[in-house]
């Protein structure tokens, strides 16, 4: 096997963007929200470029103190966006998903790197930053679907109990989903890096199996500190407000 990653030509991956325009204009011709489509694709392309040059300076300077501070960020923006869908009352819910994503994804971020991994230093940002943005990522996905189908089933006048039960088994829906088909229908995105890096696969799977269990125990433990810190008087309010 190979031991290097083809580097891949700024005019070549111009190339992916020929679909993702594609799928622009069918929003756009069956009169759909397409500039928010547009926004979300220049803002991912701006964010992940300037990224790589936030990352390649965190690398080389190896300081605890910046991949801290990149960790703080990380969290704060997530809890954010976890409410994005959420359109009254955010304010008052984010302190909530905050602490919520804290715990899920702070707590399987410790075991990770301090337990499975072993990290030396335990900061190391080659591995700490990919793999906090992983969890937190999924974190936050989880918070906001959880958000989303409890404030539906609380305005329908569920009780607490049913609407949180019924909205945890929402937020878990993709994750769950991912888990049925990884090795049969998809090769999941660590495991396809490393293969094309030229890690073994039987290497690359023992990753990806640590990678599938932090971001279902980080969804979990996260939208279900969300569901239980959140009171429905809430989304009550909100409804009548």
């Amino acid at each position: 096997m190979g031991n290097s990653i083809q580097v891949i030509d700024f005019i070549n991956l111009a190339l992916a963007f020929v679909p993702v325009l594609a799928v622009v204009g069918i929003l756009y011709k069956w009169s759909l929200d397409y500039k928010n489509a547009l926004y979300a694709v220049s803002r991912m392309l701006t964010q992940l470029l300037l990224i790589g040059y936030v990352l390649v300076y965190i690398f080389q300077a190896d300081n605890s103190l910046a991949v801290l501070a990149v960790l703080a960020v990380m969290v704060f923006a997530s809890a954010w966006i976890a409410l994005r869908t959420i359109k009254v009352q955010r304010h008052r819910l984010v302190l909530k998903a905050l602490f919520s994503i804290l715990i899920g994804g702070g707590i399987t971020l410790v075991l990770i790197t301090q337990g499975v991994l072993d990290l030396s230093p335990w900061f190391c940002p080659r591995y700490m930053i990919p793999l906090a943005g992983m969890i937190f990522a999924n974190a936050m996905n989880s918070v906001s679907l959880a958000a989303e189908r409890f404030m539906a089933e609380v305005n329908r006048e569920t009780n607490y109990e049913k609407a949180r039960g019924i909205a945890l088994r929402a937020s878990l829906i993709p994750i769950t989903n991912t888990l049925f088909a990884v090795g049969l229908v998809s090769l999941p995105g660590m495991m396809t890096g490393q293969i094309l890096s030229g890690v073994s696969p039987l290497i690359a799977v023992r990753y990806q199996i640590m990678v599938m269990c932090m971001v279902y125990s980080s969804a979990g433990i996260s939208a279900a500190c969300f569901l239980l810190l959140v009171k429905p008087e809430i989304f009550m309010d909100s409804h009548q407000d």
